[in-house]
């Protein structure tokens, strides 16, 4: 665990403790996921060495549902590899992944949050270490500011000149339209590593017919990021969706020296894509549920262009039973791009009592290559689920097991145990 995300937690423990009385008059909740994971893997020091890593996901919020005031969120991973077999570079490891402080209020839908936080919106979808504000400005204007360190940046240089801050302001009218524009800027070590703005538009026309979009613009490079447009339409039992998006990829992926981009690497290859195509929902009727896909793909830089053609059915029972299938082609002019696709899954909870278990789970995916892809035509991915729900249902254990081999992946076989346990009480 790093030394920032023991003093947020340390902060969030404190604030559990510091909240004045009246503050209690709330709930708590704690979500625990602890997962024990075993696979083989080659170290530096064995090969083909087990790796027995296990790890806890803990959640703790204390608020009051549904109403405004003061509240806690905590939410974080440690994990510890209990063979020590070298494959992880620490033996123990983990973070906060948010901590922070939230007050609400109903006038003017009022929202503060102070701590560690993710903020999505507009061109903003960052984890910082601040403070964002938001609210109504009015009755047709709402707006929202945060700044505060990235928590994406790299502490090896200490964070000092480190920083992000931004906004978004938008023109509504409820149950009619939402009109955003944003901004976004990053630095590092002083020095510029990411500006974007951006509009996002959000319209409910008459008739059930709804169009989302957003286009993103990059100042580090002078043009434009991302184009991102559909619409949703409602037909009786059919629902449609066709999409439009675009990537640069030199602006998407951020072109500053300093940026902490995972895929910024990414930026150097001039590719873009181009994306378009719709999903077509059918329900049938209660149980029932047809989808039909089409995706057309096309890339600059690899000169390729994929259509994408797939068909889902999915028939669903009592409480979460469910069974289905999809079937997909893609033809594509590289070798990655021109496959066929075979899926079948299951959820099953309605079972014989005098079985020692609850539910079980199935995902079976089976891909084709036209083209071999490292001599390997194909690939194969298995899961099987089993679990049963204690405690009233606050406690579930599952085991599962997942099997893969693909071209560039021989084959892998991991086996993995989750105890989830949901517990909430009156403060």
């Amino acid at each position: 665990m790093t030394k920032w995300s023991g003093r947020f937690l340390g902060l969030g423990i404190m604030s559990v403790l510091c909240l004045p009385t009246a503050a209690f008059a709330a709930e708590i909740s704690v979500k625990s996921d602890t997962i024990f994971r075993g696979f083989e893997r080659d170290t530096a020091t064995e090969s083909e060495a087990m790796v027995l890593p296990a790890y806890e996901y803990l959640q703790i919020d204390v608020d009051t549902p549904g109403e405004p005031g003061l509240a806690l969120h905590l939410y974080g991973w440690g994990r510890g590899d209990l063979a020590d077999k070298d494959y992880y570079d620490d033996t123990t490891d983990g973070e906060v992944l948010y901590g922070y402080l939230e007050y609400s209020k109903k006038e003017a839908r009022f929202n503060a949050k102070l701590g560690r936080q993710h903020v999505f919106e507009g061109v903003a979808n960052e984890t910082l270490d601040g403070l964002r504000i938001s609210s109504d400005l009015g009755r047709y204007f709402s707006g929202s500011l945060y700044g505060g360190q990235q928590v994406a940046m790299s502490d090896e240089q200490g964070r000092s000149g480190d920083s992000i801050y931004g906004g978004r302001l938008s023109h509504h009218l409820i149950g009619r339209y939402a009109l955003g524009v944003s901004y976004k800027k990053i630095t590092n070590d002083s020095e510029d590593a990411e500006e974007m703005t951006g509009v996002d538009l959000a319209a409910y026309l008459p008739y059930d017919v709804n169009l989302f979009g957003n286009s993103t613009y990059n100042f580090e490079s002078e043009d434009w990021a991302e184009h991102s447009y559909e619409m949703r339409a409602t037909f009786g039992q059919l629902a449609v969706r066709p999409y439009f998006q675009k990537f640069k990829y030199d602006d998407y992926f951020a072109t500053g020296a300093n940026s902490a981009g995972p895929f910024r690497f990414l930026a150097d290859s001039g590719e873009e894509l181009t994306v378009g195509g719709g999903d077509f929902t059918l329900s049938l009727d209660s149980t029932w549920v047809l989808v039909g896909k089409f995706k057309h793909y096309t890339y600059e830089v690899l000169d390729d262009a994929s259509p994408y053609y797939g068909a889902q059915a999915t028939w669903s029972g009592e409480k979460h039973c469910q069974i289905g299938g999809e079937v997909g082609y893609m033809n594509g002019e590289v070798a990655q791009n021109d496959y066929y696709l075979v899926r079948l899954f299951t959820y099953w909870d309605q079972l014989p009592a005098i079985l020692p278990i609850g539910f079980v789970s199935a995902d079976v995916v089976y891909v084709g290559y036209d083209k071999p892809i490292y001599e390997e035509d194909n690939s194969l991915f298995v899961s099987l689920g089993a679990g049963k729900k204690f405690m009233e249902d606050a406690l579930e254990l599952k085991l599962s097991g997942d099997y893969s081999s693909d071209p560039y992946f021989d084959q892998d076989v991991r086996g993995m145990l989750t105890a989830s346990y949901r517990f909430g009480h009156s403060l």
